[in-house]
């Protein structure tokens, strides 16, 4: 399955183990329609009528009615047709569902999951941001990164199951979704995916590929250019581990921590803008509790500190590409 069919076999399963859980957001459910911008809900509205709910264009209004339905116990996934659009539900979002938990003592609970793709592919500033790092600072929110069909359907469907709210990540390029909705220079991020129900905890990281002389830490598309860049530095006799966390809010420490005490050196890379990226905070904690055993700095790649140009050299130009994770890694082999 690709991505899109994986989240979309997710939902559906997850709908009919439990009647709270329903949809809602803008175009998922149109007769005729692509299922949301990237055919993710496409037919569910067939078994589903009353559950997968087209909403006006109003990001604000109808995060709300998420959280009040969350409030009073149902089990709402919340889509937005591209990750930016979270900025018009910025006060329900960072203000009232990351906090309603805390602020009523453990009280209520607010079991909303997030939809939101992200990434540059050839839509500008206002429609091709990597948001995780804006989010990564909020308390109270969990955050999903699925780089794969496998992991995005057991990461969508431990997010229904969680009690707290959970941002899923989807990357534009991965989706594979096919016809009106292929995109240019998409990935294949395809999976075997199990008959029977699986889910991936939230904040248990993997490792896509071993080795000895640097880790690899990358999310998202990032982690299959990160396997490009491993697959070349292999043919140069250095052995790259790539690193995939899967969730960044759990963070799989131990996993990251126990490669990098083996390689010695780590390179992070993100496709948002470099400062204040997530992989800043990484950066920092492992220079903090592994100091003694790192032989290198820690290696930050992310993009230019300037909003995703529209133009398609230049956004190949603005985010991480295999050739620069090679030569990052080279860098700091050379440097040890």
């Amino acid at each position: 399955m690709t991505i899109a069919e994986a989240l979309r076999q997710g939902l559906r399963e997850e709908m009919v183990r439990d009647e709270r859980v329903f949809c809602i957001g803008e175009d998922i459910g149109v007769r005729g329609g692509w299922g949301g911008a990237f055919t993710v809900t496409l037919g569910l509205e067939k078994d589903f009528r009353e559950r997968i709910i087209d909403t006006p264009i109003s990001e604000g209004g109808f995060f709300g009615l998420a959280l009040g339905a969350a409030i009073m116990g149902l089990r709402p996934v919340a889509d937005v047709q591209y990750g930016d659009f979270l900025f018009y539900a910025m006060d329900q979002v960072v203000n009232q569902i990351a906090k309603m938990h805390y602020m009523s003592g453990g009280k209520v609970c607010v079991p909303l999951v997030m939809r939101a793709p992200v990434g540059a592919t050839g839509r500008g500033a206002q429609h091709g941001q990597n948001l995780e790092a804006i989010f990564f600072s909020v308390p109270g929110i969990k955050i999903a990164c699925p780089a794969t069909a496998y992991d995005a359907k057991g990461l969508l469907k431990a997010a229904i199951r969680d009690d707290n709210p959970v941002l899923l990540f989807e990357h534009k390029l991965l989706y594979g979704a096919k016809g009106a909705r292929a995109e240019s220079g998409a990935v294949d991020a395809s999976s075997d995916i199990p008959n029977e129900d699986y889910v991936i905890p939230l904040g248990k990281g993997i490792v896509r590929r071993e080795g000895n002389d640097v880790t690899i830490i990358a999310t998202l598309l990032m982690m299959h250019r990160a396997l490009q860049a491993a697959e070349r530095l292999a043919q140069e006799g250095i052995s790259a581990e790539v690193i995939d966390p899967r969730s960044l809010v759990p963070f799989d420490w131990d996993l990251v921590n126990a490669s990098v005490m083996k390689t010695t050196r780590a390179v992070i890379v993100e496709e948002g803008p470099r400062q204040g990226g997530w992989g800043a905070e990484i950066a920092a904690t492992l220079a903090d509790n592994l100091s003694d055993c790192l032989t290198a700095p820690v290696k930050r790649l992310a993009s230019p500190d300037t909003p995703v140009p529209f133009s398609p050299p230049m956004e190949n130009f603005y985010r991480p590409d295999a050739e620069r994770i090679v030569r990052a890694a080279q860098a700091l082999i050379g440097s040890s």
